[in-house]
């Protein structure tokens, strides 16, 4: 059983798929210093066992999906530029495991979905959110300032117009809102949520796992900046893919019209 600094994040395996659960109800599922140490923990026990397939984050409870930074440690580990910065260096190394994971990530968004909460949902590849979620990013009203890395992901999701209305005004989105602006995938009833993310779960475990990897990681790289890209990664997956052992499984089962049986080699 994986160890953890704390029972505020909790991780499950089942059917192909990595449950990762922020486990604070209480305060709305508010992320800890402790909470962003387990994140790279848990992502790092996911990323070595070939049995999970996909990633899935959600929030405990019914209220929120992360409500953001847990303003009660702010006192003690973010007081101060020196120290905000030792409290950023421990959420970075979360952001580099959630970056880093060659498997695909999902969020699964029910209510609140706030300041860190929608860094960490943009982390993902695809978002899927009910219809009573809400999203906000109320820096200005905390008067803090977020990095680069985050308002470029925010931009390259929603454009400069829509990311400066909501750092400028700090005012919440609803779900349907964000839809519209391209912040996430879907929007369905709360009863449907997730039973929406394992069908799209369930379609991704279906599939080959080193062409899952690689359309990811090419997607990812097509992202980038022109002179930042890593062609050569791109074509080294490309060529893994044309030449393993699950090609000739799926040539093999179109030509027989069966179910391939993947290996993942």
């Amino acid at each position: 059983m994986l160890e953890l600094n704390t029972d505020k994040m909790l991780a499950e395996k089942a059917d192909g798929i990595g449950w990762m659960t922020f486990n604070n109800p209480a305060r709305r599922n508010a992320t800890s210093l402790e909470m962003w140490q387990a994140i790279a923990v848990i992502l790092g026990d996911f990323a070595a066992d070939p049995a999970v397939r996909v990633v899935v984050m959600r929030g405990a409870g019914d209220k929120a999906f992360i409500s953001g930074a847990d303003i009660s440690q702010f006192e003690d580990q973010r007081a101060d530029a020196e120290a905000a910065a030792r409290y950023n260096a421990v959420a970075e190394g979360a952001r580099v495991a959630m970056a880093a994971l060659e498997k695909p990530l999902i969020a699964q968004i029910r209510g609140y979905c706030l300041g860190g909460g929608v860094a960490i949902a943009m982390a993902a590849d695809m978002r899927f959110a009910s219809e009573d979620s809400s999203f906000g990013i109320p820096a200005a009203r905390l008067g803090i300032s977020y990095g680069f890395g985050y308002l470029k992901k925010l931009v390259d999701l929603v454009g400069p117009a829509h990311a400066k209305e909501m750092l400028l005004t700090a005012r919440r989105f609803g779900a349907e809102e964000a839809l519209r602006i391209g912040l996430v995938n879907r929007v369905v009833p709360v009863a449907e949520l997730e039973p929406t993310v394992l069908e799209v779960c369930a379609a991704i475990v279906d599939n080959a796992p080193l062409s899952i990897i690689a359309n990811k990681a090419t997607i990812d790289e097509v992202a980038k900046d022109p002179d930042a890209r890593d062609m050569a990664r791109i074509e080294e997956l490309g060529r893994l893919c044309f030449d393993s052992a699950d090609y000739a499984e799926g040539r093999r089962a179109f030509m027989e019209k069966r179910k391939p049986v993947w290996s993942g080699e």
